[in-house]
């Protein structure tokens, strides 16, 4: 079969460089503003190369009646293969295709922009399958940080709405965590904490109110705080403890339930 790449590389650059601004318009009406026009120039170009090479005058004596197509369907595998940031699922994906073709006819036919549900009736997919679909196009390209929330240039950027986290949140825990163990300390323990780490008193000042030496009250202290850390280190693994069992009855529930209905069902 005699192709333009059989009659020579001449051939195949003149029919390239002619129709340059073919693979540009393609490109362009691939774009959507989700891709960079730039990678998908260099895909179309690609496509008509190919379709440079294989052009046969015998077959279709018009080049763009047999390039267009050609070009687009090399632009269609890039997205398939390279254009998602997350790949959903090959279903998924060729939904998605079906969808965009499924849209334009009812569009057409209703009137206005068919919903999820009239597009699972027209295919004959679950809804919630078409939903998944109809969302997976953000998995191609996610949202900059950096862009506005809103509708206009004014907006926050998307980052600052974003929740991060509370560092006085953490602290208020790890107090009310503290306070419950401090509950069981007797009062001369939690005076002495209370001057060391409230009233930012040093040693020798707690042991001149307390009528004790600096020694006493560093050993003191050593042991209140590795008391309190006995008690929080208890009271965690008591939780742990509290979750296991908890998870251990809704199994043995579950165990029981097994045959008390297999029972009815006999």
């Amino acid at each position: 079969m005699p192709t333009a790449d059989a009659d020579g590389p001449e051939i195949v650059n003149e029919l390239v460089l002619k129709h340059l601004g073919l693979a540009g318009a393609i490109a362009h009406r691939y774009c959507h503003g989700r891709h960079d026009s730039r990678d998908l120039e260099q895909v179309a170009y690609l496509g008509l190369v190919k379709a440079a090479r294989h052009f046969d005058r015998r077959r279709c004596d018009d080049f763009v009646l047999y390039a267009a197509p050609t070009i687009a369907g090399e632009i269609k595998r890039y997205f398939r293969d390279s254009g998602w940031f997350i790949r959903p699922p090959r279903p998924v994906q060729e939904l998605r295709s079906r969808l965009s073709s499924e849209s334009s006819r009812l569009s057409q036919q209703l009137g206005h922009q068919p919903t999820p549900a009239e597009l699972s009736d027209s295919l004959g997919e679950d809804l919630a399958l078409v939903n998944e679909a109809l969302r997976a196009h953000e998995s191609m390209q996610p949202s900059s940080l950096d862009a506005p929330a809103g509708g206009d240039d004014d907006s926050p950027v998307l980052g600052d709405t974003l929740a991060a986290a509370d560092r006085r949140m953490e602290r208020a825990e790890t107090m009310a965590a503290i306070a419950v163990a401090c509950r069981g300390l007797n009062l001369r323990d939690r005076r002495i904490l209370y001057l060391r780490f409230f009233q930012d008193k040093t040693q020798q000042e707690i042991g001149e109110e307390l009528g004790v030496t600096q020694m006493q009250i560093s050993r003191l202290l050593t042991r209140i705080l590795a008391e309190l850390r006995t008690r929080l280190s208890a009271d965690d693994a008591d939780d742990a403890n509290d979750a296991n069992d908890e998870a251990e009855a809704d199994g043995n529930d579950g165990a029981d339930d097994g045959p008390a209905a297999a029972g009815a069902v006999s």
